[in-house]
């Protein structure tokens, strides 16, 4: 098993196209960019299909790594797996986090314990046909295991986080798939990303062993009893195939980070948000936490599917002005940074199958100082 160091850096933006930040850490000898694996995004888009900030901040990362890297942009993109999560509604604030590892020859004096490790896979192309159903399941989850290898991670208890990046349907993709006779999950582009988010979520479970393999495609977005309460996946237009992200604990790292995580049973569980902090040996804002330091939380966010909250009726499913999902972030966003003391947090919305209905996974990373 080799010896690992994962770095985490959270960089505020100033737009999606902003890379002055990161390269400045670059710059400085902070971040050596041959060690980048991966890095996690919120853009100030609508998180839509159309939100075009996702594709605009990879391409803008992409240019700006390239150099460094001695890569054509577009092999950047092969390198480091990128994801974008649109919509910074109400107090959220864009900004990115970095991942960086690179290996050790022999395990230091210092961190005991388990500490931060990250690992990454992808799954083949999928055609438009398979997304949202058995076959995005079964190919996620060979992935999820791919990427545990990757951590050196081998329980499935010392994962906290998995984050994926999947595909949407489009009008060409749609059609794509009628001229070969087949039909996709769907014909709406808006719906299908939550087939996709949903049935990359149950990808995660099967791989955990969380929920049985013997799934249908019938399965997706109507058995809400099932769910990872670990995954966050996120679709956008730009790719075809998962890119998945493993965030666990490992015995083989010495980074001076760890993560720990909850979930929420709704999107006002403060107590989950509380938890997933305490995982991690943190306190809620403004209290101090001596020789730990917040780095950043990764939460998901829906609107409760049977429209209520703890019995009473809200309103985010039917407000034809703005989506649901905006909404769900506005929401959880506030409350997570209220007890976290900062806006910085990596909220996404469109929870399927991530967490019970209406809630979701959170989890923190802490820095360690002795």
């Amino acid at each position: 098993m080799r010896t690992t160091s994962v770095g985490v850096f959270r960089i505020a933006t100033t737009g999606p196209g902003d890379v002055s930040g990161l390269m400045a850490m670059i710059g400085s000898g902070a971040i050596d960019p041959r060690e980048i694996l991966a890095i996690l995004g919120k853009t100030e888009g609508n998180g839509g299909v159309n939100d075009f900030t996702r594709e605009y901040a990879v391409s803008a990362l992409c240019a700006a790594l390239a150099p460094h890297l001695d890569l054509p942009p577009h092999e950047v993109e092969q390198r480091i797996a990128f994801v974008m999560s649109g919509g910074t509604e109400g107090v959220l604030s864009p900004h990115i986090t970095v991942f960086t590892r690179r290996a050790v020859d022999a395990r230091p004096v210092g961190p005991t314990g388990k500490r931060l490790s990250i690992g990454m896979a992808q799954t083949r192309d999928f055609l438009p046909e398979e997304l949202g159903r058995s076959a995005q399941i079964m190919e996620t989850a060979k992935a999820v295991k791919a990427a545990m290898a990757d951590a050196s991670i081998n329980d499935p208890a010392d994962i906290h986080f998995v984050q994926i990046k999947c595909p949407l349907l489009t009008s060409d993709r749609i059609a794509a798939a009628a001229a070969r006779g087949n039909k996709t999950a769907t014909t709406s582009a808006y719906a299908s990303m939550a087939y996709s988010r949903g049935a990359s979520a149950l990808g995660v479970a099967v791989a955990l062993g969380e929920i049985a393999a013997d799934l249908r495609d019938e399965d997706v977005l109507r058995r809400h009893d099932l769910f990872s309460s670990v995954a966050s996946t996120s679709s956008g237009i730009e790719l075809m195939h998962n890119v998945v992200i493993v965030l666990g604990n490992s015995a083989a790292s010495v980074s001076e980070f760890e993560i720990g995580h909850a979930v929420m049973n709704d999107a006002i569980d403060a107590a989950a948000v509380t938890a997933a902090l305490e995982s991690v040996g943190l306190r809620i804002a403004p209290l101090a936490t001596k020789g730990r330091e917040i780095v950043n939380i990764f939460a998901k966010a829906e609107a409760s599917p049977d429209g209520s909250v703890r019995g009473f009726r809200h309103t985010m499913l039917e407000d034809t002005d703005i989506s649901s999902t905006r909404h769900a972030r506005a929401a959880v966003g506030g409350l997570i940074a209220g007890l976290a003391g900062t806006g910085a947090v990596y909220v996404s919305g469109g929870a399927e199958h991530q967490g019970p209905p209406g809630g979701g996974p959170v989890a923190a990373i802490a820095r360690l100082s002795d």
